[in-house]
């Protein structure tokens, strides 16, 4: 060291400036070293030197990491790998407080023991270290820096009200997980910083929480180490941590070093606690605020003066206890507890025979623990290496290579990953020691890879874990007070900054399900804010919107689109009802009125429109006394009234109050009383809606579907649902009103009282089968009696070459031939079969089952295919008859058909039959005796469903009305 060197102790509290001082210094000389205590400190500096001065002068050296250009000038290392013996204009040491640290502390004192710049050397630290560097260095000079802006103590704070820009402090993995999965939820995420961390993923993270992409930091007490943040509070989560030995609590100056982090260069910072970590004591809070704390007495030191000749001279070396007073032996560290354990293995401690072994084992030995393992597996690895450079060999490729391998999968959850990154950090570590691979430069680059992709991957998996990134970047637009920027697709999809955030469903906000509870209400206060322009255009498009794109749902929904936009409310008056409208609170009162009114009108218009007829009824001033109170009683039910339930008020109406109001479009049928407009599929479905509002019914029933005369009847539906749908019930099944009439129309005429049978044209009425048209019949108060008889034949033809007549007009075929004849035109069942009989060709046709009414026949005659023509009808019958196949069809056994007597049975009550009670005997059936076709009743007279009545003329019938009014004028 020269003779004008220098030699001076820079102290003084964090931010203060001293790390960005002794850059400077170096940097004003051609050459220069610095030692700092982390290596993701030693990359930071690094990075800012080769900023300064460019790559090719700057030199970085780590455990892991060796970065040395040929012409290197400025050397940034960690103390461990400071080199030793370089001359150098300048050396600096950062955080000399450590000397103290139980595991490194060693290290730091030999530091401040030894290593000196040629020019100028200097201690950067803590005011605490002033007495032990008196008095082990005395011709250090002493410089004092004040901070440059305020610490204030402020208690303790709920990290859901952590302020932005914070950091919060836990002392183990799992507590820095569950903070940043906390702070995910309620905040939109953190950075996560570890001293586990590779410097590349600590590096990602910094910069992610730099960049602002995140507000918040959790962080190990590596943040204490000169790691410069834009840090303007940091939180503790606890205030003891475990040493490597035991737990304890962590000292004053130590909290300081870490609470120093918040405020940077002139801005002032805030410090406290949150979590479990109790308060902090007042005084310890009272030092911290004023940089006071108690001097440290001792420093850790071990010899470093080691002496290589055999092993037990070495581990005597390394017990050697210190000649001073301030120094004090350290505790045994990693790297001694390994060579005990290696030199008590005979194979190792028999081949340390000589100082080059020896001196090899504890190079060795010295490789850290990264994987943190137990002693005994760390030494089996070192024991391996060992095995190798013995023999003065190198470590195999293939071997190496595989050890490689088993770790270069950056494809894993989180601890996966790490522990894999602490792996090949062992590995890295490796490859940096000069002579162990053969292949030196290849190795360093191979691992310096794997270690990238898995720092890569990590980073990855951190963000993707404890950063959600829609909820960071809205929170950090909305702390900003700046007007978001929202974009709705044409599928409803919201997002804001670019960011998805739900879905916009008519004039109310979806927000995505995906949003945790933690998220839910930052999602939604950024979300609405940035809708309300969305909200007043959209209300401008709604209000403008023809009615077509406007509709009501079954159960009173009112949807624009494919989305529900309102309901409609019961009002005073069952044609007027009321709209709720379906709009956020944040969209406002004028875009809810808005909706409102528009959506008033379209049902108002609607209801104006479907129910002319009616509203047009209600209207009417010409109407007076009992025909007034019988319109409103026809509006009061939707335009339809079982006749039963207002059978006074119709018999009580003269014929000119039934003329108009048939003129206003009313029909009197016999079993309803209904406006046929009204009958409608449109009208039906909303005349439903407005009468399940009047009735307040929780769930509405849904119309029958168009088009059909008869539907199911519904099990559970409400009193009064056949009516306002235009059914009425009639057993099983509900016939439309309209076509019920058209249908009593047809039954006035016949005998219900000796019994009659359905004809075709009730039967096409209803469009229904036999056994369903009588099932309806008893449901309107028939008895259905079921009879069987034989099926009337078409008869025989007989015919010659020129003529064909009926068999019955031959004496050839008289005895064989069936009585009665086809009709003249009418087509057979089926192809009619020819054979010779007696010289004359007979032709008989055989009966097709019979289809049910409306189904379509099947086809005579069943297409040849093949390219081969079709037989005629005379060739296949004679076929037939020559192979004895067919024969004519024998008279004697006649085709049974199922018939059904109808007659009136008023006491039998509508609705489906009843049902028989448990151990009760079935009825006897009191219907009358069975009427052959063609034979008068037993009692000689004919009844009808309306039996008539002499002198009297039906007031329903118009044309009888008018022939009265003829009788009153003569």
């Amino acid at each position: 060291m020269a003779e004008h060197a220098t030699i001076t102790a820079v102290l003084g509290p964090t931010n203060t400036g001293k790390t960005h001082y002794a850059v400077e210094r170096m940097l004003a000389y051609r050459t220069g070293i610095i030692g700092l205590p982390l290596r993701l400190l030693a990359r930071e500096v690094y990075d800012r030197i080769v900023a300064l001065r460019g790559p090719s002068v700057v030199a970085l050296v780590t455990g892991e990491e060796r970065i040395v250009p040929p012409r290197a000038q400025y050397w940034v290392c960690t103390v461990e790998a400071m080199p030793r013996g370089m001359a150098s204009d300048f050396l600096a040491v950062d955080e000399i407080q450590l000397c103290a640290d139980p595991e490194r502390g060693h290290v730091f004192t030999d530091r401040l023991l030894r290593s000196r710049g040629l020019h100028e050397t200097l201690f950067l630290g803590s005011d605490t270290m002033r007495g032990i560097i008196a008095d082990l260095v005395p011709q250090a000079r002493f410089q004092r820096r004040e901070r440059l802006s305020q610490l204030a103590y402020v208690g303790s704070k709920k990290i859901s009200r952590m302020p932005a820009r914070s950091a919060i402090v836990g002392f183990s993995v799992e507590n820095v997980y569950a903070i940043a999965e906390l702070l995910r939820r309620q905040k939109g995420g953190a950075a996560v910083v570890m001293g586990a961390l590779s410097p590349r993923t600590r590096n990602a993270q910094v910069a992610m929480y730099q960049d602002g992409q995140v507000d918040y930091l959790v962080a190990t007490d590596a943040i204490g180490m000169g790691l410069n943040l834009d840090v303007k509070h940091v939180a503790f989560a606890g205030l003891s941590k475990f040493d490597g030995r035991r737990m304890r609590a962590l000292a004053p100056n130590e909290l300081a070093q870490i609470a120093g982090r918040a405020g940077r260069f002139q801005t002032d910072g805030t410090f406290g606690v949150t979590a479990d970590a109790p308060p902090l004591a007042d005084e310890v809070a009272d030092a911290i605020v004023n940089h006071r704390f108690t001097p440290l007495k001792r420093v850790n030191w071990r010899n470093v003066d080691l002496e290589f000749g055999s092993a037990d001279r070495l581990m005597a070396s390394l017990e050697t206890a210190p000649d001073h007073t301030r120094l004090t032996r350290a505790r045994e560290a990693d790297d001694q507890t390994a060579l005990r354990t290696l030199l008590d293995d005979p194979t190792i401690s028999t081949r340390v025979h000589d100082a080059r072994a020896v001196s090899l084992l504890w190079d060795i030995c010295r490789i850290p623990d990264f994987r943190d393992i137990s002693p005994g597996e760390h030494a089996a690895l070192l024991g391996r290496i060992f095995g190798f450079l013995i023999e003065g060999a190198a470590i195999p490729d293939d071997w190496f290579a595989r050890q490689i391998s088993l770790v270069d999968r950056p494809a894993d959850d989180i601890d996966t990953l790490s522990k894999r990154l602490a792996y090949v950090r062992t590995w890295t570590y490796v490859a940096q020691r000069s002579g162990w691979l053969a292949d030196e430069n290849h190795w360093r680059e191979a691992t310096r890879a794997v270690e990238d992709r898995l720092s890569d991957a990590l980073h990855e998996a951190l963000t993707k874990r404890f950063v959600d990134r829609r909820t960071s970047v809205l929170l950090r637009r909305l702390s900003e007070k700046e007007r978001l920027v929202a974009d709705v697709n044409d599928k409803g999809e919201v997002t804001v900054e670019g960011e998805f955030v739900g879905r916009l469903e008519g004039f109310r906000f979806r927000q995505d399900q995906a949003a945790s509870q933690g998220e839910e209400k930052t999602l939604r206060q950024a979300s609405l804010a940035a809708l309300a322009p969305e909200f007043h255009l959209r209300a401008d498009r709604f209000y403008n919107a023809p009615d077509p794109e406007i509709d009501f749902t079954e159960q009173g929904g009112l949807m624009w689109g494919e989305h529900a936009i309102g309901k409609l409310v019961s009002g005073a008056d069952p044609l007027k009802p009321t709209v709720e409208a379906f709009v956020d609170e944040a969209a406002g009162d004028e875009i809810a009125a808005k909706v409102t009114r528009r959506l008033q009108h379209f049902i108002d218009r609607k209801i104006a429109m479907l129910f002319e007829p009616l509203t047009a009824l209600s209207r009417d001033e010409t109407f007076a006394g009992l025909a007034r109170g019988f319109a409103f009683q026809l509006v009061e039910g939707f335009g339809l009234l079982r006749r039963e339930g207002v059978a006074a008020e119709v018999k009580a109406l003269d014929q000119e109050a039934r003329g108009t109001l048939r003129k206003c479009g009313v029909r009197f049928g016999q079993f309803t009383i209904f406006m046929p407009l009204l009958l409608k599929p449109a009208p039906t479905r909303l005349r439903l809606v407005l009468w399940s509002l009047k009735e307040g019914l929780q769930e509405f029933p849904e119309s029958p579907p168009p088009g059909l005369v008869t539907v199911p009847a519904a099990v559970d539906g409400p009193r009064g649902y056949d009516t306002m749908s235009g059914y009425r019930v009639a057993g099983d099944r509900m016939i439309r009103v309209d076509m019920l009439e058209r249908l009593a129309d047809q039954l006035r005429v016949e005998d219900s009282r000796g019994g009659f049978e359905a004809k075709a044209d009730m039967l096409s009425i209803t469009g229904m089968t036999l056994q369903q048209f009588a099932d309806l019949m008893t449901g309107l108060g028939y008895s259905a009696d079921r009879g069987e008889r034989p099926k009337e034949r078409p008869l025989p033809v007989v015919s010659d070459e020129v003529n064909t007549v009926p068999v019955a007009e031959t004496a050839a075929a008289a005895s064989e031939a069936p009585e009665t004849s086809s009709e003249a035109g009418q087509p057979t069942d089926v192809p009619e079969i020819t054979a010779d009989k007696n010289g004359k060709t007979v032709t008989t046709a055989v009966a097709a089952p019979e289809a049910p009414p409306g189904a379509d026949q099947p086809s005579d005659v069943p297409e040849e295919t093949g390219g081969e023509s079709a037989k005629t009808d005379e060739d296949a019958a004679q076929d037939v008859v020559a192979d004895g196949a067919l024969e004519l069809a024998d008279p004697d056994t006649p085709e049974i058909e199922v018939f059904y007597t109808f007659t009136w049975a008023p006491r039998r009550r509508s609705g489906p039959p009843r049902q028989a009670r448990s151990g009760e005997k079935p009825r006897k059936s009191k219907s009358k005796p069975k009427v052959k076709k063609g034979e008068p009743p037993s009692n000689a007279r004919e009844y009808s469903a309306r039996p008539p009545q002499k002198d009297k003329i039906d007031p329903d019938n118009p044309f009888a009305a008018a022939l009265m009014g003829l009788k009153d004028k003569s």
